[in-house]
C-alpha cells in the first residue's frame, strides 16, 4: 500500500503561488533546460507550462525561471539561485510533513477494506 502523501499548496490571492506540480515543473526545468522539453517531458502543453512559470514569477519577489529568447543556437530556460532555493524548501515541507502523519495516519489505512481496492 503506497503511503498517504500531504499535498501543500501556497496560495497568492486568487492563484496558488506553488504547488507539487509546479515544483515538478520547475525540477523538469532544471533538468532539461527548456520549458518546452519540461512541458514535453510532463506531458503537457507548452502554453500551460508557460502560463505556470509565469504564475510562479509574479507571485513571488523574485522570479524563479529565467528565460533566453531564441536565435541560431535556440531559446531556453534556467532556475534561479532563489528558485533552487524555494524547490529546496518546498521539498523539505513535504518531507516534514509527511513523516509528521506517518503514525497517525495508520490508524485510518488499518481500517481499509483489503478486499476490495477501488
Amino acid at each position: 500500500m503506497n503511503p498517504i502523501k500531504v499535498k501543500i499548496r501556497i496560495p497568492f490571492g486568487d492563484d496558488i503561488a506553488l504547488g507539487p506540480g509546479k515544483v515538478d515543473l520547475l525540477e523538469a526545468i532544471a533538468s532539461t533546460g527548456s520549458i518546452s522539453a519540461a512541458a514535453k517531458s510532463m506531458k503537457m502543453s507548452y502554453k500551460r507550462a508557460w502560463d505556470l512559470v509565469n504564475t510562479m514569477n509574479l507571485s513571488f519577489k523574485q522570479p524563479l525561471v529565467m528565460t533566453t529568447t531564441g536565435g541560431k543556437q535556440g531559446g531556453g530556460a534556467s532556475i534561479t539561485d532563489f528558485g533552487l532555493a524555494i524547490i529546496k524548501t518546498y521539498r523539505e515541507m513535504e518531507r516534514q510533513a509527511n513523516d509528521s502523519i506517518l503514525d497517525i495516519s495508520k490508524q485510518i489505512t488499518n481500517q481499509l477494506n483489503t478486499t476490495h481496492s477501488g
